[in-house]
């Protein structure tokens, strides 16, 4: 049986584990426990994991900026996979953010990594090939 329920920092481990374990995750300092501390506080009860005896078996972050929901780290371990767990997140998760008023969630997807653009095509969602994505680290001064 696979229990949904939100994620809390004491996840923190387990988390770091299944992210780092999983392909096409990418981590940075944003990671971080304090930093993940800081999402959650500013985005609370958007963020949740799927659990099978008490393992956490999957992760979605959720969080919005009052106009646009997003999502960040949407993994399933790989034993569980194909077994519908990320539609389960991802369905739970865009649920809450709707109930907010948003009407519209994003998501960043290695333009490499196709079998993540499949999943997240095969449920509606699409690219947006009008925009186009521009970083910038704030740590560089220049």
């Amino acid at each position: 049986m696979i229990d949904i329920r939100l994620l809390r920092l004491d996840d923190y481990e387990h988390l770091i584990n299944l992210w780092s374990n999983t392909e096409n995750i990418g981590l940075s300092n944003a990671d971080s426990q304090i930093n993940l501390e800081i999402f959650l506080n500013r985005n609370p009860g958007l963020s949740f994991v799927a659990e099978s005896n008490d393992r956490i078996i999957g992760t979605i972050l959720g969080g919005h900026d009052g106009r646009r929901g997003f999502i960040y780290h949407l993994a399933v371990d790989k034993d569980f996979r194909n077994q519908g767990i990320g539609k389960l997140l991802v369905t739970h998760c865009l649920d809450v953010i709707a109930s907010l008023g948003i009407e519209r969630c994003h998501i960043h997807v290695y333009a490499n990594n196709q079998a993540g653009i499949d999943f997240w095509q095969k449920y509606g969602w699409y690219t947006r090939p009008e925009l186009v994505l521009l970083s910038r680290d704030l740590s560089n001064s220049e």
